[in-house]
């Protein structure tokens, strides 16, 4: 059996799996920060209601 027969496909995609995770928690953590800084009628503009905004 050679080297590259025994070798992963794909050996970092549970670092590429954790990095996605992380900037995904980030964006919502940014989306929630920019909700609550809208007043109640900037959010009713957009559709949301102040309790949908802190469930996002």
């Amino acid at each position: 059996m050679e080297f590259n027969e025994n070798r992963p496909n794909r050996p970092f995609i549970g670092f590429v799996l954790v990095w996605r995770a992380l900037v995904k928690w980030h964006r919502r953590g940014q989306t929630r920060r920019v909700l609550r800084g809208m007043s109640d009628d900037q959010l009713r503009d957009v559709g949301l209601s102040r309790h949908d905004a802190s469930n996002i």
